[in-house]
């Protein structure tokens, strides 16, 4: 007798399956002459620079999905992210999964506002050499803040909107957590990304933060401080005979 209720319990794939899959995915696209970018995973460290540790960081921060987050990293660790795009507030990728068909998946991130944008920009500029570092691809420990703060850089949950093509009803499935942690590797290979998909011109960024402080320097020209000397000033006195 029939039942109601599809009751068929499905096997998860095996990293070697989830492999070979994806193999064929990739062979499939080259001969139609498709261009693909997949996340390379070398050894079972997912992100090996600060920028994506942190971000990794932040995603397990506030994802309640602890098995869909477990299986996401065996997927990505597996090559099952067979191409991965970041444009600014977007990410774009396909995961492959059991079918011979790769899942597509969506992420959009809100582009942040003005006024945070601005906030962010005030505190960089007093720590210029922080900044500098910051966008040559190392981080800072004393500009943590700005980033794990509440309003910072990275993304809230309510900022972060999930899209994937598989039947999974969850709106964190294993291929959308796979391409998360694929967005963390991406940053190691170029922490510029960050920027791009957080809406910000890092250039411009710097830019403005460099002109903000020099006005701030010139404003501040014509005060006088105790460490000024006056022009009648001995130098004798000081340095001895000249």
């Amino acid at each position: 007798m029939a039942r109601y209720w599809n009751t068929r319990k499905y096997s998860q794939p095996t990293s070697s399956e989830l492999q070979n899959n994806a193999e064929q995915t990739r062979i499939r696209a080259k001969r139609k002459g498709i261009v693909y970018d997949p996340v390379i995973i070398e050894g079972r460290q997912i992100c090996k620079s600060w920028w994506g540790n942190a971000w990794c960081e932040n995603l397990e921060r506030y994802a309640d999905y602890a098995s869909r987050i477990d299986r996401g990293k065996r997927y990505v660790r597996s090559g099952s992210v067979v191409d991965l795009q970041i444009t600014r507030g977007r990410v774009n990728a396909r995961v492959q999964g059991t079918r011979k068909t790769p899942y597509k998946v969506e992420i959009r991130i809100s582009p942040m506002s003005e006024e945070k944008c601005q906030r962010i920009m005030e505190k960089c500029g007093r720590r210029l050499s922080s900044l500098e570092t910051l966008l040559d691809g190392s981080f800072p420990e004393d500009m943590k803040d700005i980033f794990f703060e509440e309003n910072a850089l990275f993304p809230s949950p309510a900022e972060i909107s999930l899209n994937c093509s598989c039947p999974d009803w969850a709106l964190m499935c294993k291929h959308v957590a796979a391409v998360l942690y694929g967005i963390g590797a991406r940053f190691d290979r170029d922490p510029m990304l960050f920027f791009e998909l957080r809406g910000i011109d890092a250039g411009k960024l710097i830019d403005v933060t460099l002109q903000d402080r020099v006005d701030e320097m010139l404003s501040m020209a014509d005060s006088r401080t105790s460490r000024m000397m006056d022009d009648e000033t001995d130098l004798s006195a000081i340095f001895g005979s000249l």
